[in-house]
C-alpha cells in the first residue's frame, strides 16, 4: 500500500497506523481522522523506516488476510513497543502482538465470522462509555490461545476467550474484532477512547488546518512552476482544481478533456462553471471521437481503463508542451483510488480494480504529479469543497467514476451506447432528486446491458436492452449496501426510461452489497 510522506502533518498529534493487509484498513483512519487525530497507513515492512521522521503519539496494528501461524507471517517491527506510546491491535494485529510479546496464536479452532457478541468482563479505559455486552464484527480463523505476561482479559466471546485484551501499564490493548467498520456499533466510541482517553490526544486536525497546510505545501512544491490539472468536472478534480488555484493563482492552467463518456450535459456545464464562476484558466479539449474510436471494439474492463488512461496522459502531454514553463500535472486522486490500486506484490492488500489517477506517470512524460487530495476519503474531500466556498449541492454530487460511462457499459462501447445510457442515467437521477432522495443515496447511476430480451410495445414485439439501475447507501464508498427504494420510485424510473429512451424495453434493479460485488460493474 502507498501512502503519503511522514512529514505531511508537521505540526499536529499523530498516530500511526500499521497496514498487515486488510482490505478495511483505511477504515480505521477514516474513523480515526473523523475524530480529528491526524493517522497515516504504512505497510507493515516500511514502518521501521518512517518512525524518527513520523514520531507517532499512538499506534493502531491493522487486520490481515495472513496467518500468524504462517512461516515468515507479516510481523510489526518491535521497536514500535519500545516507543513507550500506545498500542491497539485489530483482528490479526492483536494476534501479531500476542505472538511477538509472548502470548500464543494457533489455527485449527473454530472461526468467528460476521456478527458477534462481547461481554466486557473487566473495566478498561478502552471500553468507556461501553454496555456490559455490545454488538462487534469478527472475521478471524486463527485464535489467540495464550496472552502475553502483563495482559489481562477485558472481554470475552462465545468464540473467543481473549476477544480483548489489555496491558494498562504500558497500555497496549488487543481486539479480536474489527472496532472499524459499522457493523461494530460502539467501534468509533472504542477508537475514541484509545485515541483520546488512553493516548491524550486532543484532535486538533481540521479540514480548515488541512487547507492552511495543503496551500503551503503546493507552493512549496510547484515555486515558480506552472500546473495543468486533469478537469474531469466531478468533485474531485474540481475541488483539487479551487485548491491549488488558492495556492498558484494564475500558475495553474485546467484541462477539461470531453471523452463523450460523461454524464448527460455534463461538458457544457463544466466549462460554464469555471470559465463564468471560478474564472480559473481552462483549456477544453473535445476528444469524443479519439476515446470512442480507441474503445471501439474494446470488451474487457481493465484494457477500457487502461486506454482511456493512456488517451488521458497523451492528451495532457500534448496540451502541457502548449503551455510554456508547465511543470507539473494536478490529479484528483483520492486515498481510496491508491489502496484499491495497489498490486500484491507491492503490499499485502489484494488487486480490485485499477484506477487512471494513480500508478505515476509514463517515462515519456516530463510532467511531475500534484495530488493534493491523495490523502483524503471522499466524504473529507466534501467538507473540503465547502470549507474552500463550492455550494454544498456541488460537493454533495454522488462520486462518478474517471473512465466514465465507459465502465458501465460491459461489453463493446458504440456511440449510440452512450447516447442511450446518458439519456437513461439523466431520467433516472431526475427522479431520484424529485422523489427527495438523492442526499439519502452515496451512488446512484445505470448500466447498459450487453442483453437483449423479448418485449411487447403496443402491439409489436420487440427485442431491444436491459438498462440495470444501481443505487447504494455507504459513508465511504469501501463498503456498501443497495438502497432500498419505495417500489412507486422505481417504477417511475422504469416507465419513463421504456417510454423514452429507444432500444430499452426492460429495467433490473440491483440489490448486491459490497462486498461481494464492487460498487461500479466494472
Amino acid at each position: 500500500m502507498t501512502t503519503t510522506t511522514a512529514a505531511s502533518a508537521p505540526h499536529h498529534q499523530r498516530v500511526l497506523i500499521v497496514d498487515f493487509g486488510s482490505q478495511v484498513t483505511q477504515l480505521i483512519a477514516r474513523r480515526v481522522r473523523e475524530s480529528g487525530v491526524y493517522c497515516e497507513i504504512h505497510p507493515y515492512d516500511k514502518v521501521e523506516a518512517i518512525l524518527e521522521a513520523y514520531a507517532p503519539k499512538a499506534i493502531i496494528l491493522s487486520g490481515g488476510p495472513s496467518s500468524v501461524t504462517d512461516y515468515e507471517s507479516p510481523t510489526a517491527p518491535h521497536r514500535l513497543f519500545e516507543l513507550g506510546v500506545p498500542v491497539l491491535g485489530i483482528c490479526y494485529g492483536e494476534q501479531a502482538l500476542c505472538a511477538q510479546l509472548g502470548g500464543a496464536v494457533e489455527g485449527g479452532h473454530s472461526g468467528e465470522f460476521g456478527r458477534a457478541e462481547i461481554d466486557i468482563v473487566k473495566a478498561s479505559p478502552l471500553f468507556t462509555g461501553l454496555s456490559a455486552r455490545e454488538t462487534v464484527w469478527m472475521s478471524h480463523g486463527d485464535r489467540v490461545t495464550a496472552i502475553p505476561p502483563g495482559f489481562e482479559v477485558i472481554a470475552t466471546s462465545e468464540g473467543s476467550p481473549f476477544a480483548a485484551i489489555a496491558d494498562e501499564t504500558r497500555r497496549f490493548y488487543g481486539v479480536q474484532f474489527h472496532a472499524e467498520v459499522a457493523h461494530t456499533p460502539k467501534g468509533a466510541q472504542i477508537l475514541r477512547n484509545f485515541t483520546h482517553g488512553i493516548a491524550g490526544l486532543s484532535g486538533d486536525w481540521t479540514m480548515a488546518s488541512f487547507r492552511r497546510e495543503m496551500v503551503h505545501k503546493i507552493r512549496a512544491q510547484v515555486g515558480e512552476g506552472k500546473v495543468i490539472c486533469g478537469l474531469s468536472g466531478g468533485v474531485d478534480s474540481s475541488v483539487a482544481a479551487v485548491l491549488i488555484h488558492e495556492a498558484i493563482g494564475e500558475q495553474l492552467t485546467c484541462v477539461f478533456v470531453d471523452t463523450g463518456l460523461l454524464r448527460h450535459n455534463e461538458a457544457e456545464q463544466v466549462v460554464t462553471l469555471f470559465n463564468e464562476h471560478y474564472k480559473i484558466p481552462l483549456i477544453h479539449v473535445d476528444a469524443k471521437d479519439t476515446f470512442l474510436d480507441a474503445l471501439a471494439g474494446v470488451s474487457d474492463p481493465e484494457t477500457k481503463r487502461k486506454t482511456i488512461g493512456r488517451l488521458f496522459i497523451e492528451i495532457f502531454d500534448a496540451e502541457a508542451a502548449k503551455i510554456d514553463g508547465a511543470a507539473f500535472l494536478a490529479q484528483g486522486t483520492l486515498y481510496p483510488d491508491v489502496i484499491e490500486s495497489v498490486s500484491a506484490r507491492g503490499g499485502p492488500s489484494a488487486v480490485i480494480k485499477s484506477h487512471h489517477n494513480v500508478g505515476g506517470l509514463p517515462d515519456f512524460m516530463k510532467l511531475k504529479l500534484v495530488e493534493p487530495l491523495r490523502e483524503l476519503f471522499k466524504d473529507e474531500v466534501r467538507v473540503l469543497g465547502v470549507e474552500l466556498g463550492l455550494a454544498p449541492a456541488f460537493v454533495d454530487r454522488h462520486p462518478f467514476p474517471g473512465p466514465g460511462l465507459a465502465i458501465r457499459i460491459p461489453g463493446e462501447i458504440t456511440r449510440q451506447k452512450v447516447a442511450t445510457l446518458q439519456q437513461a442515467d439523466a431520467i433516472y437521477l431526475e427522479e431520484i432528486r424529485k422523489a427527495g432522495l438523492y442526499d439519502q443515496i452515496w451512488q446512484a447511476f445505470a448500466v447498459l446491458l450487453p442483453v437483449k430480451t423479448v418485449g411487447v410495445m403496443g402491439d409489436a414485439r420487440t427485442y431491444e436492452d436491459v438498462l440495470a439501475l444501481r443505487a447504494v447507501t455507504s459513508t465511504d464508498g469501501m463498503t456498501a449496501d443497495f438502497f432500498e427504494f419505495p417500489w412507486e420510485v422505481l417504477g417511475r424510473c422504469a416507465t419513463r426510461i421504456i417510454n423514452e429512451v429507444r432500444g430499452v424495453n426492460r429495467v433490473v434493479y440491483d440489490v448486491t452489497s459490497k462486498p461481494p460485488g464492487t460498487i461500479e460493474w466494472e
